[in-house]
């Protein structure tokens, strides 16, 4: 295949691993928290995420260091999108009325 297609696959991959890695992590967090033994779940989640996330490096970089970074790239924008996905209520609530207070000011 040629290059430029290989790293915008690189970038997707990159991307579906963060939304595994971050959507786990969320996932966890509210399965550990009600819990009667959340460290099992945080020790768990943690290991099987960090192996996934692991060989999905390898699998995608294959010893290329352009496609390792874009993949890199993809996980970081990952993070970006689950936080804002994830983001309770309230707080989008608030920084609705901020911005909307902050245009009729």
């Amino acid at each position: 295949m040629n290059e430029p297609l290989m790293l915008v696959l690189s970038g997707l991959a990159g991307g579906l691993l963060g939304v595994l890695f971050f959507g786990g992590l969320w996932w966890t967090v509210r399965k550990g928290l009600a819990s009667p033994r959340p460290a099992l779940w945080f020790l768990g989640s943690l290991l099987i995420r960090t192996a996934i996330i692991l060989a999905g490096f390898y699998f995608v970089g294959r010893g290329d260091g352009k496609r390792l970074l874009v993949c890199l790239l993809g996980f970081i924008i990952a993070r970006f999108v689950v936080m804002r996905l994830t983001r309770p209520a309230a707080v989008t609530n608030k920084l609705t009325k901020e911005a909307s207070h902050a245009t009729h000011a």
